[in-house]
């Protein structure tokens, strides 16, 4: 039963009470009973709608309603409707907190604007990317505190077909790009993005493309001339074997070219070098050892040392290859009559390929780019000794893909030390070497 079905009852119970008295005894009587038993219902009526009132004040779900009789089930669903928005209020608090939290862990920066263009909301990536504040800054119009004349033209102009390229107000070593999405009538969302390494990678293509161009098109100059004059004069045979010998020289640097460009690509594409694949450590090193003699041909003091034992975990064309591109850089930059020096090193930290020379050296302002591709110190130099500008970028990438890296050091005019540091992840006991016993 209601409570508006048991109310009505309890009047009309009082009705027929107050009809009965007044017909059993007198009329005066019944009403007197009728008015009492009005005054009481308006009583008790009253101290619920009281207590009713006091709670709307403050209606928590802590501060529960007793109620009796009919007020029992208005009060006990008032309250269940009250506990159920609160419980929507939680959870979607709770969904907002968590959306809030989901774009604050955005790379990405995002920032919503009003339809005025001021700041409501930005996460933390945003803030660094642009230089703002989200506590002073929220509610302040973004042209104001990002002044970068490109961006206030962008945004006055108001077309958002294409992101803006831009550098970062914070640090002008950056590029940002922005997006900008128009809602809800005028309000805006900007996404900022650093494309930072996207432009290096943009530009590196470029000056490859451009330095490859380049390196080729000096020997097949060289190559073309001699051909025309081979086939254009009357040489004797000393004059033709000295062209034949030149033209050799410009397709033996071609080829060396190319070959390093087809070892760097392999280097980035092809799978991980196998981490169970154990290197001869001691025939490797003597084999670049008696190859940096063989270039040398006794124009300099070439030796190898070692301390402790052990081989390396992957792959030895590889390991080959950057350890012989140390040593030949060591060769042709040492002047004749210097000195280069081998160490191979084990210990409990990792392993150690060590090359020093008593070269010209390197300007410490030229180290940190020395592993780029074409990247040289001193191009006339570089041709001279037959150097495509490759070979640190190749010791780099095998380097990397047995999980070291290169340290470099160097003085002008006193020579270099290259090493290569592998981690003792790559190191393996040395292997066992095979004896043949004779029987008896």
């Amino acid at each position: 039963m209601s409570a508006l079905s048991g109310a009505v009852l309890s009047l009309l119970f009082s009705a027929v009470l107050a009809l009965a008295v007044g017909w059993a005894a007198y009329a005066a009587l019944g009403w007197a009973v009728l008015a009492a038993a009005l005054f009481l219902q308006l009583l008790y009526h009253l101290r619920h709608f009281v207590l009713l009132e006091r709670w709307s004040r403050q209606p928590t779900l802590t501060n529960r309603l007793q109620g009796s009789g009919v007020w029992d089930e208005v009060l006990a669903r008032l309250y269940r409707h009250q506990r159920a928005q609160e419980m929507e209020v939680r959870e979607a608090r709770h969904n907002a907190n968590m959306y809030v939290a989901a774009g604050q862990a955005l790379i990405d920066g995002l920032m919503s604007l009003d339809a005025a263009g001021h700041i409501e909301w930005c996460n933390a990536s945003a803030e660094e990317m642009l230089g703002l504040n989200r506590r002073s800054d929220l509610g302040q119009p973004l042209v104001n505190l990002v002044r970068h004349p490109q961006f206030v033209q962008h945004f006055k102009q108001g077309d958002f077909r294409r992101p803006l390229t831009m550098p970062s107000p914070a640090d002008d070593s950056r590029v940002l790009s922005l997006h900008v999405v128009v809602y809800g009538g005028k309000r805006k969302l900007i996404q900022v993005r650093d494309i930072t390494q996207s432009c290096r990678l943009d530009e590196m293509r470029r000056d490859f493309v451009a330095n490859v161009s380049h390196e080729l098109r000096t020997p097949l100059t060289v190559l073309s001339g001699f051909i025309e004059t081979l086939a254009g004069l009357q040489l004797d045979e000393q004059e033709r074997q000295h062209y034949l010998k030149l033209m050799a020289e410009q397709s033996i640097r071609m080829q060396r070219l190319l070959d390093e460009l087809l070892i760097l690509s392999n280097l980035e594409s092809s799978p991980p070098p196998p981490a169970t694949e154990q290197v001869n450590m001691t025939e490797l090193t003597a084999k670049v050892l008696r190859d940096a003699q063989a270039l040398s041909a006794g124009r300099h003091r070439v030796w190898l040392e070692k301390e402790g034992e052990g081989d390396l975990l992957g792959s030895e064309a590889e390991i080959a290859s950057a350890l012989s591109n140390l040593v030949s850089n060591a060769v042709r930059y040492t002047p004749e009559g210097g000195e280069v020096r081998l160490l191979w090193q084990v210990n409990g930290k990792g392993a150690r390929f060590t090359v020093e020379d008593t070269g010209i050296g390197i300007d410490a302002k030229h180290l940190p780019r020395l592993t780029e591709r074409f990247y040289r110190v001193d191009r006339s130099r570089s041709r001279e000794t037959g150097g495509t500008g490759l070979g640190l970028s190749i010791v780099k990438h095998a380097l990397q893909r047995h999980q070291g890296h290169l340290e470099i050091e160097s003085t002008l005019g006193k020579g270099s030390r290259f090493i290569a540091c592998f981690p003792l992840s790559r190191v393996a006991a040395r292997m066992p070497a095979f004896q043949i016993v004779a029987g008896a």
